[in-house]
């Protein structure tokens, strides 16, 4: 299964409700490991450090700095960026497809935007 890194400002009511769901689901948040304050940059190669795919609300700087590190040829374990208007259910529902249909690896070097 693939594992997740929720962004500084990812709405926790998500990730109560996904843990909820299913609890075996391999998530952390940037404030459980330490990255709280830290730069998009720094955040994106933590998480490709750690093999997570990032989580985030942030459709304004996050997507510019995913696409960097795949033209600077680094690793980047995929982003599933999450619209602020959406229904926190129908995004639980979409995290746990996306979960349920991938493989390891399956994301890597993509970015995915919810709704599906």
């Amino acid at each position: 299964m693939l594992k997740l890194l929720a962004d500084e400002n990812f709405d926790n009511t998500i990730v109560r409700g996904l843990l909820r769901r299913n609890p075996s689901i391999d998530i952390v948040r940037v404030q459980d490991v330490g990255l709280s304050g830290k730069d998009d940059p720094t955040i994106l190669s933590w998480a490709a450090q750690e093999n997570r795919v990032l989580l985030t609300h942030d459709v304004a700087t996050i997507t510019h700095y995913a696409y960097e590190r795949l033209a600077q040829n680094q690793p980047m374990p995929g982003v599933i960026e999450v619209g602020l208007n959406v229904s926190i259910g129908i995004v639980i529902e979409d995290i746990l497809v996306i979960l349920e249909c991938s493989l390891d690896g399956e994301l890597d070097g993509q970015i995915h935007y919810l709704p599906l």
